[in-house]
């Protein structure tokens, strides 16, 4: 079964794990709030995950881990922003998700964005945005999956990036 947490000390070794299994594979590692700080340095990494107030070009945000409660083990993270500046609404959304490589192709990306969605309600949100380069067919089945409904394609930094929009039941 998997759910979401926020991070404590007792899923340190689950985190070295993953990030580990992660940087072994040299791409980036997705959200950016979960690479954002040295995750060896654990009190200082706690402390970075969440955006408490604006602050340059940031907005208040929520990290959560996706743990695998059969298995013991993250699986991915997603990273979901209160709200939206302009340059998130362009390129970022609501927000961001990432899927270790060794548990990719399992549908827990489509999982993790339901879970995900159910902390956005609980945020007041109505309606997400979740962006994905044009090129990842795999996250825009499960955004598409979880009802997102491709509103335009804009090209950012030379990346062709497709906005989605899911609408909260």
């Amino acid at each position: 079964m998997l759910k979401l947490v926020k991070l404590e000390n007792k899923y340190q070794n689950q985190l070295i794990d993953m990030m580990e299994e992660w940087n072994k594979t040299g791409e980036k590692i997705v959200p950016y709030a979960i690479r954002k700080t040295d995750y060896h340095d654990f009190d200082t990494y706690l402390e970075s995950l969440e955006v408490k107030n604006d602050k340059e070009g940031l907005v208040p945000d929520s990290t959560f881990f996706c743990l695998d409660t059969d298995r013991n083990i993250f699986v991915g993270a997603v990273n979901i922003r209160h709200y939206l500046n302009d340059a998130l609404l362009l390129n970022g959304g609501h927000i961001g998700d990432g899927v270790r490589p060794s548990e990719r192709r399992k549908g827990y990306a489509t999982e993790m964005i339901k879970l995900a969605l159910e902390e956005c309600k609980k945020l007041g949100l109505d309606k997400v945005l979740m962006v994905c380069d044009k090129d990842n067919i795999g996250s825009a089945r499960s955004i598409k999956k979880n009802g997102g409904v491709l509103e335009n394609e804009v090209l950012v930094d030379g990346v062709l990036e497709q906005r989605y929009w899911i609408t909260i039941k």
